[in-house]
């Protein structure tokens, strides 16, 4: 049988430290967003489909905050993590209550169209922030005019 050797990368932050963390703790913050996909998810549906659950209430408010909140901090990538945070909940309560709003504005306030439209503008607001190119931190060279 032949042992097959797997070289590592010189550039891995782990080696250059060398600090070894756990695979499972550098995991944990993708595990994090999955669950609270899935709780999302499950809350929408929830409402969607009119369940008599008791679970509907407590998830469909956790899907109403977090959608347009992770939306509105891929947007903000810049910012550091406390006010990337506290500027996505604002932007997550602003667009619940533009919804609302609008929704009662024009007299067609329905459980159904509020979800429908607070999901419609998270992706949109997913979409913008997705195709947006980075920015680049360096300042452009001068520019030099031919002599």
């Amino acid at each position: 049988m032949q042992t097959i050797r797997i070289k590592t990368s010189s550039t891995d932050p782990d080696q250059v430290t060398g600090t070894a963390r756990p695979r499972s703790r550098r995991d944990l913050p993708a595990l994090f967003a999955g669950a609270a996909t899935a709780v999302g998810g499950v809350g929408a549906t929830l409402a969607l489909v009119d369940s008599g659950s008791p679970l509907r209430g407590p998830l469909t408010l956790f899907f109403l905050l977090a959608a347009p909140a992770s939306a509105v901090a891929a947007a903000l990538r810049g910012l550091d993590p406390f006010a990337r945070a506290l500027a996505a909940v604002a932007g997550a309560c602003a667009v619940n209550m533009l919804v609302t709003q609008g929704m009662l504005a024009v007299h067609r306030w329905s459980v159904h169209g509020g979800i429908a439209a607070v999901t419609a503008i998270s992706a949109l607001l997913f979409l913008l922030a997705a195709v947006r190119p980075p920015r680049d931190r360096t300042p452009p060279p001068p520019h030099r005019r031919a002599e």
